[in-house]
């Protein structure tokens, strides 16, 4: 195909996530195959000197943003623009500066914040959907879903609502992208238009093969934020009575809380670690017998940990519900235990831990599940595919 110029737009979160890993992962991969690609970014600890009336309006339509990007286009001349996360400062008025422009728009959609005020599915320790389809979405404010705070999310519900009346959802977008096809039946439901949506998962970069063996892995591993939807304290509790070592990566609104728990409830077998290098974390996987996803409701849209995980070879033991039965091949490449429920986890946990054989086969699996799905050639193959149809289209 032909080099293409693309503008890849990206408002950075206080806390790094697994959007901002997207972001700099195809960025990556289209510069790696020659493509040239402008960055747009715009990060949130920008917000600490703003008042709050002006984060407000601008989460709504950022008039800066519009102006600053509409000059960016002029200069750059790009062919297309990919958006990954607009909120709160760049705003969806980003998609009218590249209107006014002529150029086609592409949206990753990698949280669910376009149909729930907060971008979780989750709320008080379950699964909530009072917002999916919604205009406004007034359960979200009634119940302060983001933030603890009923002013922080109205002002999210009235950019929600503001947009979905003036269409900015359905004309000012020529494609969506969602890494699974369970999130794009909610986007669906949601009332984005179903032809626009295309399911394109993202990958890992890992070159070299695994080692397998059926003593393979020193702990049982869980990686990522320390939230409630999370599941970390249905992980804490399946631990209460096991002596299984499980090292936990992660920092979040419960980490002092989970410190407290295990020293509580004396589970020595238990240790969390602070952040490390991209090095650090690929030993840490290799080193591990499988990977605990105890993330509970609809929250996650893919799952960039787990991934990582099967290119390594190591099996995962996920939630029964939502993007994780999509991803993990109950008895295949990981194993299922209902959500929320930490007796069934530690039972799925006892079991594996104690046939290595049947660890090294999933880890076998999931290694090739990498190799199908989830290698950067097959993801560059479909994001180029998906670029020129909305050249074409567009034109």
């Amino acid at each position: 195909m032909e080099i293409l110029k693309i503008l890849h737009v990206h408002n950075f979160y206080i806390q790094h996530g697994g959007e901002d890993t997207v972001f700099a992962a195809e960025v990556a991969l289209l510069i790696d195959h020659g493509h040239i690609v402008i960055k747009y970014t715009d990060n949130n600890t920008r917000i600490q000197e703003m008042s709050p009336l002006t984060v407000s309006i601008q989460t709504i339509w950022s008039q800066p943003s519009y102006n600053r990007l509409l000059g960016v286009l002029q200069e750059e001349k790009p062919d297309l623009v990919h958006f990954h996360n607009t909120f709160p400062l760049i705003s969806p008025a980003a998609y009218y500066a590249c209107r006014a422009r002529n150029v086609p728009v592409i949206q990753s959609l990698d949280n669910p914040r376009l149909v729930c005020p907060a971008a979780t599915f989750y709320r008080n320790g379950k699964l909530c959907q009072d917002c999916l389809g919604m205009t406004p979405p007034l359960p979200g404010v009634i119940h302060t879903c983001y933030h603890h705070s009923r002013s922080q999310t109205a002002v999210i519900a009235t950019m929600l609502t503001f947009h979905r009346w003036i269409k900015t959802w359905q004309n000012l977008v020529d494609t969506y992208l969602v890494a699974t096809e369970f999130y794009k039946q909610k986007f669906i439901e949601a009332g984005l238009p179903a032809g626009k949506i295309i399911v394109k998962p993202h990958s890992i970069k890992f070159d070299s093969v695994p080692e397998f063996s059926d003593q393979k892995g020193k702990y049982v591993l869980f990686i990522g934020r320390l939230d409630p939807e999370k599941g970390i304290r249905t992980l804490l509790a399946a631990w209460m009575n096991l002596a299984i070592p499980l090292i936990i990566r992660g920092d979040g609104k419960l980490e002092q809380e989970s410190q407290d728990f295990i020293h509580v409830h004396n589970i020595k077998c238990a240790e969390i670690i602070q952040r490390l290098t991209e090095e650090e974390l690929a030993q840490l996987i290799k080193n591990a017998r499988f990977l605990i996803w105890p993330s509970e409701g609809f929250y996650e849209t893919f799952g960039i940990v787990a991934i990582e995980c099967f290119a390594q070879g190591i099996p995962v033991v996920g939630s029964n519900i939502g993007v994780m039965t999509e991803i993990v091949k109950n008895g295949e490449t990981g194993l299922l235990f209902n959500p929320g429920d930490p007796v069934d986890l530690a039972a799925k946990v006892v079991w594996l831990w104690n046939h290595p054989e049947e660890s090294d086969r999933m880890g076998r699996n999931a290694r090739k599940e990498y190799e199908d799905k989830y290698t950067p050639e097959r993801n560059y193959q479909m994001l180029m595919k998906i670029y020129e149809k909305v050249m074409v289209g567009s034109k």
